[in-house]
C-alpha cells in the first residue's frame, strides 16, 4: 500500500478506535488483516462454539482452519447442503454461541455501528446472546456521520451483497437500494449500536485495509 494512504488509514483507524473506547467498546487498530486475525484468535477460547455472521470480512481473514485446530465448532448457516430448517436452526444456535464473529456495514467516526439486515439474526447476535462478539471492520467502511452510513449501505453494501448472494433484487440493476418489496429483500431492518450494550462483551477490530462490502 502507498505509504501516504497507509498513514491516512492509520490516522482514521486510531481516531475511530478512541471514539469506540469512549463509547464503552473494547477496540483496537491493526495495520493489516494478518495482525487482526492473530488478535482475533487470541480472543477465542479453545473448543468454543463460533457463530459466523456471513461476513466476507471474516472470511478474508482465513480463520477457518485455525479455528478448527483450536477445537472450535463453526456454526455457519451458509454451509452447503443445509435445508431451510437446518439453516434456521444454525442461525438460532448462533445466538447462544461462545463467540460470534461478524463485521458491520458502516462505522461512524463517532464510534457508532450501523447495520441493515434481512432476517435479523446477525444484528440480534451482535447485541445480545453470545458470550463474546468480535466485529472486524476494514477502514473502507468508516464514515463521518449516520447519514453517510445509510448512504454507504444503500449504494455499496446493499447492491454488492445482493449480487454476491445472487438474489436478483432491483439494486443489482440500479446500483443502489430501491426500497423494493422483493421476497428476497435483505434490507428489512436497521440497527445502530451507539454504545456498548449492557450485557455483551464486544471487541471491535479496525483494520487498515479494504475488507468486505
Amino acid at each position: 500500500m502507498d505509504a501516504h494512504l497507509q498513514w491516512y488509514h492509520e490516522m482514521r483507524g486510531k481516531k475511530v478506535v478512541a471514539a469506540l473506547e469512549k463509547n464503552g467498546f473494547t477496540a483496537a487498530y491493526f495495520s493489516d488483516r494478518a495482525l487482526a486475525a492473530a488478535h482475533l484468535l487470541s480472543l477465542v477460547p479453545d473448543g468454543a462454539s463460533i457463530g459466523l455472521g456471513g461476513s466476507m470480512t471474516i472470511k478474508a481473514l482465513g480463520l477457518w482452519q485455525r479455528l478448527t485446530e483450536k477445537g472450535c465448532t463453526l456454526l455457519d448457516h451458509h454451509k452447503e447442503g443445509l435445508s431451510p430448517e437446518e439453516r434456521f436452526a444454525v442461525r438460532r444456535s448462533q445466538l447462544i454461541s461462545d463467540v460470534f464473529l461478524c463485521s458491520s456495514n458502516a462505522l461512524t467516526m463517532r464510534g457508532e455501528l450501523v447495520n441493515v439486515d434481512g432476517a435479523g439474526n446477525r444484528v440480534a447476535a451482535m447485541m445480545f446472546g453470545p458470550k463474546r462478539v468480535v466485529i472486524v471492520i476494514g477502514t473502507n467502511k468508516l464514515v463521518n456521520t449516520l447519514d453517510e452510513a445509510h448512504t454507504r449501505i444503500r449504494t455499496i453494501a446493499a447492491p454488492v451483497n445482493n449480487k454476491r448472494l445472487n438474489y436478483g433484487n432491483p439494486c443489482v440493476e440500479s446500483g443502489e437500494c430501491m426500497n423494493c418489496r422483493s421476497k428476497n429483500r435483505i434490507c428489512n431492518l436497521t440497527t445502530i449500536i451507539h454504545r456498548q450494550p449492557l450485557s455483551t462483551d464486544i471487541h471491535v477490530l479496525v483494520v487498515g485495509e479494504e475488507l468486505g462490502y
